[in-house]
């Protein structure tokens, strides 16, 4: 894999080889260390590596983006010469503000050697501890184990030149049986902090506790939300309204709210790139430095990120969230954080008169962005509470509910987080919770 100061190097290349007025590269380098297994057996193993450059050239406000994964004198150079003759037939971009000057960016170390240096024999070697799991408690097991580094860098001709480097370790293991599934998950950047045999348990405990599931009506239900389940609502929120670009557009649940209450005064939201055990990128893709930025504090909206384009139109500054070039989704929020409470999960259980634990949310959709309502399932470990205790297993319900109004009614807020759905977030205990169906299984 290149090092950062190579990717550096490669688009300083770029820009001096390009013919436009205003040039700027952004390459990204990873690995992807795949090892798949199904039926309680290993059959797939793969290691894929790429890199990728992306040059946007300009002429005043002609833009034009090209990309290429050969990063070759040659290579660089039809890029570059692509970028450049797409841009001369482009129409005026009125939206295009120049290329920015360099800032200074926050150094952030994180650790990735051990990560990046796990081998296929190692991932064989978690993945046996899951199928023993599995098969001393009469399952199936199905899942993945990934590991890789991953490397940006950005580099302008006016003078911008950054680069950060973080790595990925992922597990996510499904355990079946004759009549219910159970699922755990595990992302971090240390590899050596992903015990797959305590994954494992996890599901396999989940789908032998749900068995024979029970059918319930669907309706209005206090619920317990793992992180997985959690992670998924945040990060819907993210995608419904969090960006600058559908703010200024109007289609923002946080348009004209800003400064008003919007959910529970428990809940706090922001955005922080720069955390080294989550995945940090300091800079956005136009190599502007990432601030934190607080979206919900308090229940209070206050805030959504932005990039000099959004940023102008709203009459503020970029937080530093400009994403790859054309930059359709506009800025985004790449390192959401749900503040956790005083609560572990036994308590939220206890606490509960009658209810449901969740798991995790499947095919989830957006219904109503301006409403925060989505829909989705329930999947793989859903389980009655009665009088603060797990009794059966529940059949697979449909929700359809607003995300700011579930969590206008949090109850109480899980005291850990961890990374789920790409989202930093505790468990929740939501007061009321919309479950519009059911399911057969």
């Amino acid at each position: 894999m290149p090092a950062q100061d190579e990717l550096i190097e490669v688009g300083r290349r770029a820009v001096e080889l390009s013919p436009a007025e205003a040039t700027e590269a952004v390459i990204t380098s990873g690995a992807n260390n795949l090892t798949r297994f199904a039926n309680n057996t290993i059959h797939q193993n793969v290691a894929h590596a790429d890199a990728d450059l992306r040059v946007r050239a300009a002429f005043g406000n002609r833009v034009g983006v090209a990309t290429t994964n050969d990063l070759s004198e040659e290579g660089v150079r039809r890029c570059v010469e692509s970028a450049a003759e797409i841009a001369r037939h482009q129409e005026p971009d009125e939206d295009f503000a120049g290329l920015p000057g360099p800032e200074a960016c926050a150094e952030v170390v994180a650790e990735c050697g051990r990560t990046a240096r796990f081998s296929p024999e190692e991932r064989a070697q978690a993945v046996a501890e899951i199928i023993r799991v599995a098969e001393r408690d009469g399952l199936n097991a199905f899942g993945a184990f990934a590991t890789g580094p991953q490397t940006f860098a950005v580099v302008n001709s006016n003078g911008v030149a950054v680069a950060q480097g973080f790595a990925t370790a992922d597990v996510n293991v499904t355990m079946s049986g004759a009549t219910s599934s159970g699922r755990a998950t595990c992302t971090d950047a240390d590899v050596a902090r992903v015990d797959a045999g305590q994954i494992g348990e996890r599901a396999a405990r989940k789908a032998v506790e749900s068995a024979d599931p029970i059918a319930i009506e669907p309706g209005d239900y206090t619920v317990v939300l793992e992180e997985d389940a959690v992670g998924d609502l945040v990060g819907f929120l993210g995608y419904m309204g969090f960006g600058g670009k559908a703010f200024v557009e109007g289609r923002s649940f946080m348009y004209g709210k800003l400064g008003e209450r919007v959910c529970g005064e428990n809940i706090t939201i922001y955005d922080d790139g720069l955390d080294p055990g989550f995945f940090p990128i300091p800079f956005d893709f136009e190599g502007q430095p990432r601030r934190k930025v607080m979206l919900i504090e308090d229940g209070i909206a206050r805030g959504v990120v932005h990039d000099r384009v959004t940023a102008a139109k709203a009459g503020t500054a970029s937080t530093g969230h400009a994403t790859p070039p054309p930059g359709a989704w506009g800025p985004h929020p790449m390192h959401l954080k749900l503040t956790p409470g005083e609560a572990s999960m036994e308590e939220m259980i206890a606490s509960t008169e009658r209810g449901l634990l969740i798991t995790r949310f499947h095919y989830t959709n957006i219904v109503h962005p301006l409403r925060t309502e989505i829909t989705g399932m329930t999947r793989d470990g859903t389980f009655l509470i009665k009088n603060g205790r797990l009794t059966k297993g529940v059949k697979n319900l449909r929700f359809t509910q607003s995300v700011l109004t579930a969590l206008s009614n949090v109850e109480m807020i899980g005291r850990s987080v961890r990374v789920a759905e790409g989202c930093l977030v505790p468990a929740l205990k939501v007061g009321s919770f919309h479950f519009s169906g059911t399911t057969e299984f």
